[in-house]
């Protein structure tokens, strides 16, 4: 598969999915954006791909909670790269572990600021300028926790099956526009911090980083055109 001429961002871009993403991106020949949100994580990320200092990366500190610097960037890239054709929404994070009765609204309002905020703004910043290219890609990051029951886990799992729900939407609204729009949805994907924070688990059954932006890969490529609304488990044996 050959990416060569597109622009992508990947929100989220320099952890350890997000970096996996960002690797099979270069590697296909798409140039790539990363906002992050800590300084030095675009060179700490660029240090660990092993790129050289010419490829084709590129990132901003952003807080993509804020709608006008979000719009604002992406407006930016499209004009220093000459457009957008792939946005990859990675960024987000996992909180709660109460049952609903204890957890309070404090958690769910952090949910959605943290997972589905962010996906709605990058989504509502790149689409004008997907639209201009003629069409393009757009891949957000659910969870097997939006579609299966989970104890402890509402608030995290309402603020995925948000996303998921807005991918629906967006995959209805651009259909015409010659864009895609779909999710795929990990369970435990094999990360330094996943082993940390639970030593005793089958290591083999988790699915590793790259496996996953594997698929994101050929979902934003040439011969993923057909698909679109879609949400693909990928659990591996997790």
């Amino acid at each position: 598969m050959s990416l060569s001429g597109k622009v992508a961002i990947v929100t989220g871009g320099a952890g350890g999915l997000g970096g996996a993403v960002v690797a099979e991106l270069l590697a296909a020949g798409a140039a790539v954006a990363v906002p992050y949100h800590r300084e030095g994580e675009l060179e700490a990320l660029r240090e660990r791909l092993g790129l050289a200092q010419d490829a084709p990366l590129y990132g901003e500190l952003l807080d993509l909670t804020d709608e006008a610097a979000v719009t604002a960037y992406y407006a930016q890239v499209a004009t220093a790269r000459g457009g957008i054709d792939i946005l990859v929404n990675n960024a987000g994070g996992f909180g709660g572990g109460k049952p609903v009765h204890e957890a309070g609204w404090a958690i769910w309002q952090q949910q959605l600021e943290l997972n589905l905020k962010p996906t709605v703004l990058s989504c509502a910043a790149a689409t004008p300028h997907l639209i201009a290219r003629g069409g393009g890609a757009i891949v957000n990051l659910g969870s097997r926790t939006a579609t299966q029951p989970g104890a402890r886990l509402a608030a995290y799992a309402a603020s995925k099956r948000a996303v998921l729900q807005l991918t629906e939407a967006l995959a209805a609204e651009l259909r015409d526009n010659e864009i895609t729009v779909n999710s795929v949805l990990p369970s435990t994907i094999d990360t330094p911090a996943n082993r940390r924070d639970n030593p005793k688990a089958d290591f083999s059954r988790w699915v590793s980083p790259r496996a996953i932006a594997r698929v994101v890969l050929f979902l934003v490529g040439p011969d993923a055109r057909i698909i679109s609304g879609a949400h693909l488990p990928v659990y591996g044996k997790a």
